[in-house]
This record gives C-alpha cells, sequence and structure tokens, in this order.
C-alpha cells in the first residue's frame, strides 16, 4: 500500500516540488496526516495550516508553490481538489485492481438473456429474460435485473441492486447497495373512500457516469418513463417519484424527496433533505439550500432558500404564530394604504 511521490505525478501531472522517491503510503485529511502520508490544501486562504500539518508531501495550488516548498514536497497544480479525486480513483486502482470477471455458479440467469464480454455476476443474482448486461458490467451479489432490462458497459451494480423491467442504465454507472430501480410510482384514483391503483406502464432511463447512493429509490412512470440524463450524482436515501426529469449533472444529497413529475434542470444542486414538489420545474442552475421546501417553480437560475430558522421551542411558537396573522395584517396594512390615499386625494390643492 505505498507508492513513490514520482509515480503520482507520472500518473497524474502536475509540477513535482521535493525527492521524487519520497514514500506515500496513505492518502490522509491535512489535519491528521503523518509523515509518510500524502494530503491537499485546496485554497490559498488555508496557508496556515501549512505550518501546522505533519503530512510528508501535501498537493497546493500556485499561491501556495514557495512557502509549500519551503517546508518539504508537494506537488502542484491549478486545482487541488480536483488533483485529489483523481488521485484518490488512481490510488485505488493501483491497490484495489478489479477481480476477473466471472459468473458465480450460484446466480440465476435466464436463457434469454444477453451478456456481453467481461460480465461479472455475484451470488444469487438474477438476470431476467431478455435482459441485456453490456461490456464490463459487475452485477452484485443478489442484485436484480428485470426482464427487457438493459445494464450499460462498465456499470456497477453493489449488493442487492435491483433494476426492474424495461428500465435502462447507461455506461459506467455505479449503483450502491439496496438501490431500487423502477418500482411503481405511487399513483391512485380515489373512488367512495377507497384508493384505486394506477398501473405503471413507463418505465427508468437512466444516463451515463450516474451515480446513485445506497437505498435510494427512483419510481417508472406512469405512462412516459422517468428519466435521469448523464452525470447525475445521487446521495443515499433519495425518493425520485414517477415521471420526474433530471437534467444533466445535477447532484441531490441524502434524503431529498422529489415528487412525481417534477422537471429539474441541469448543473442543478438540491441539498439534504430539500423537498421538491410534484409537477414543479427548476431551471437549469438552481441550488436549492438543505431542508427548503420548494413550492413553486423557478424559472431563473440561482440559490434559494426556503425554511424557517431554529429557535428554543418557545421564541418558535411565539414566531409561528405570528406567521398565522401576516395574511390578516396584510388586508389591513392594504386598507390603511388606501385609506390615507383617500385622505390625501380629498385634502390636496386644487
Amino acid at each position: 500500500m505505498a507508492r513513490p511521490l514520482g509515480s503520482v505525478v507520472a500518473a497524474l501531472g502536475g509540477t513535482l516540488m521535493g525527492p521524487a522517491e519520497l514514500v506515500i503510503r496513505r492518502l490522509a485529511p491535512l489535519a491528521t496526516a503523518c509523515e509518510d502520508e500524502l494530503a491537499f490544501i485546496a485554497q490559498a486562504r488555508y496557508a496556515s495550516q501549512l505550518q501546522t500539518t505533519q503530512a510528508g508531501a501535501l498537493i497546493v495550488p500556485p499561491a501556495l508553490q514557495e512557502a509549500a516548498a519551503q517546508r518539504g514536497a508537494c506537488i502542484v497544480t491549478d486545482d487541488p481538489y480536483l488533483y485529489f479525486a483523481r488521485l484518490t480513483q488512481w490510488w485505488t486502482r493501483e491497490h484495489d485492481p478489479a477481480e476477473p470477471a466471472a459468473i458465480d455458479a450460484l446466480a440465476s440467469l435466464h436463457p434469454t438473456a444477453e451478456l456481453a464480454d467481461g460480465v461479472s455476476i455475484g451470488p444469487f443474482a438474477v438476470i431476467g429474460a431478455r435482459a441485456r448486461i453490456g461490456r464490463g458490467a459487475r452485477i452484485g451479489a443478489h442484485a436484480v435485473v428485470g426482464a427487457d432490462a438493459r445494464i450499460g458497459a462498465d456499470t456497477r451494480l453493489h449488493a442487492r441492486v435491483s433494476v426492474g423491467e424495461r428500465c435502462v442504465v447507461g455506461e459506467r454507472g455505479i449503483l450502491h447497495p439496496g438501490v431500487v430501480i423502477g418500482a411503481d410510482g405511487f399513483g391512485f384514483a380515489p373512488h367512495q373512500g377507497q384508493w384505486i391503483k394506477i398501473e405503471q406502464l413507463g418505465a427508468v432511463r437512466i444516463g451515463d457516469d450516474v451515480e446513485i447512493g445506497a437505498n435510494t429509490c427512483i419510481d417508472r412512470g406512469a405512462l412516459d418513463d422517468t428519466v435521469i440524463e448523464d452525470g447525475v450524482k445521487l446521495d443515499n436515501l433519495i425518493q425520485i417519484g414517477h415521471n420526474v426529469h433530471v437534467g444533466a449533472h445535477t447532484a441531490m444529497a441524502g434524503c431529498v424527496g422529489v415528487a412525481g413529475s417534477a422537471t429539474i434542470g441541469a448543473h442543478c444542486t438540491i441539498g439534504g433533505g430539500a423537498v421538491v414538489l410534484g409537477h414543479l420545474t427548476l431551471a437549469d442552475g438552481v441550488h436549492v439550500s438543505a431542508a427548503s421546501v420548494v413550492t413553486r417553480s423557478i424559472a431563473k437560475p440561482g440559490h434559494y432558500t426556503g425554511m424557517f430558522p431554529i429557535d428554543d421551542n418557545a421564541s418558535w411558537e411565539k414566531n409561528a404564530a405570528s406567521l398565522k396573522q401576516l395574511n390578516r395584517l396584510r388586508e389591513r396594512l392594504k386598507a390603511a394604504e388606501q385609506a390615507i390615499a383617500l385622505v390625501q386625494k380629498n385634502t390636496s390643492p386644487p
């Protein structure tokens, strides 16, 4: 579990300051890194930490090159955070290479399923009729790929992932344990005090390079498909309702809920625990703060927040009671303004 610092630069680029033969045994946080570990400083405003960290080498921006070189070895790059992200991928490939492709004897494959070259399937996984699994895909233990579903090349389904019938997952995707793609959408018609199920006839279409966190659920559409475009990143425990459309490279943090038929644009971010109500549209580049509730469509890009600040309970109850009076106070204010305007009109000189 060690590599010389020079091999990092050879693989990822950057400018090396210091000995190439310095052995790096681990990637570590800046505050706890030791003499044989590599850490990063993302921005010049964190320059004071150069003097306190014990890291054997640092990844730094050009603005910190001189100061970092004075304390020891460093790699200089324009975007240390991006460099570190790519470093983690390279480090993983170096130390945890993929196992050779294999179909476990305990897996269940329908005779009509189509598997491309290099596919791996774990124990107790089930591949349904006419399902197609792309080149190099890895299907984990107890995962289920339904009839007529498609899994793209180099996509990984971790343990217990379920991809429903006719659903599509693109290339290079990562679906973490417990993800459910293509469960029925929440559709019921009220009738005489009962709920009559609306059969969900659509599917789910997921683009390339999408990552979906553990136990996240994406419902199939009622008639048309639920769509997740390329590059979307979803955290754990997210609920995406039926017929939702999520634009490319949007990211959502844990416990977000998106109700049915909402449309979320490209390059949006939704903070943890936020809720987007159904049938709303968010433009490209909308950023929603954590725990917000989006109750109307948003047509312009920007940062939006909708939450009631936390307070001690007694103060919160007083503020909540005041909020309930706002509509009445508004009507009284309008009436007062109209009365003042009428008096001014009647008393103004001719």
